[in-house]
């Protein structure tokens, strides 16, 4: 069986920006709160963390800072991925450098690949490192699908040891747990998807909505996995309407916008994403009431 870097929940976390840079009082104060309150790992300068509009330097020192701030509490997974593998080799080895427990890495994107440029690319990537390598598939982002069969081929690369799958397509992560069983574990990428995705045999998720719920969110997971299905099920179906209102804009711009509201300062989204509209905040708003976030 290939390591587990997380059972449960792991929050892809935001990152607060002010017009010089990282805001690291409020990342630290939202990284000690993710512990607090149980997380079972936290993702930084992953898609939520808006890691495609941080600098080099930025990103190395975020992953650093968490490295730190987490003081091995919780794993802390880095994302290293992008479309220049080079670039991407480089930024792994500065995060295993640092003490980062295990990367995250996204397909290459706009240039993209074949399915055998996959297995180039991420072979590539795990013969440069000794971390374990999570896969990301996320094609309506990247418009690059990691096929069931990929996975195959990629599992049997020791230090490649899950996928985050969020292509939304329950049939193709049934698919990739027949065919790799426990040489590559699943997590949903999806937060409305969690429980079909555990249920196929994945090990957790690598959450949104656990910036602002991670309690609620970690313990859903939990009661999956332990059995208590009712009780799992009960709070995925009660997150429905808080997820629909993090994703009716693009992802990260109401998840900054939940934490605004609920008083920390993570500024505002960087261009060309933007703030927040009126209406996407009014119906954020309700469903953190009827969530007892605020």
């Amino acid at each position: 069986m290939k390591k587990i870097l997380f059972k449960g929940c792991c929050t892809a976390m935001a990152t607060p920006f002010t017009e010089d840079g990282i805001n690291y009082t409020e990342f630290e104060k939202l990284i000690n709160d993710q512990i607090n309150a149980g997380i079972d790992a936290i993702l930084v300068c992953g898609t939520t963390g808006e890691s495609s509009t941080m600098s080099t330097e930025e990103k190395k020192s975020a992953i650093k800072f968490a490295v730190e701030v987490a003081q091995k509490r919780v794993p802390v997974i880095a994302g290293t991925g992008g479309n220049n593998t080079k670039s991407v080799i480089e930024m792994s080895k500065y995060a295993e450098s640092v003490g980062v427990d295990g990367i995250l890495v996204v397909t290459p994107y706009y240039n993209k690949t074949t399915q055998a440029g996959l297995v180039a690319h991420y072979s590539a990537i795990a013969s440069s490192t000794s971390l374990p390598i999570i896969l990301y598939s996320v094609p309506s982002r990247t418009g690059v699908n990691i096929l069931p069969e990929t996975c195959l081929e990629l599992s049997k690369i020791d230090n490649i040891v899950a996928i985050k799958e969020a292509s939304g397509n329950l049939s193709q992560i049934a698919r990739i747990a027949s065919l790799c069983g426990n040489n590559l574990h699943i997590y949903s990428g999806n937060d409305d998807q969690v429980l079909p995705t555990l249920s196929l045999g994945g090990l957790g998720v690598i959450s949104v909505i656990s910036n602002l719920a991670p309690a609620k969110f970690t313990k859903m997971t939990h009661n999956f996995l332990e059995g208590n299905f009712e009780e799992a099920k009960k709070v995925q179906l009660e997150s429905l309407e808080l997820i629909d209102a993090l994703f009716c804009e693009v992802n990260p711009i109401p998840v900054k916008a939940g934490l605004n509201i609920m008083n920390y300062n993570f500024g505002t989204p960087r261009l060309p994403l933007i703030e927040m509209s009126d209406k996407g905040k009014d119906k954020l708003k309700t469903a953190l009431k009827n969530y007892d976030l605020i």
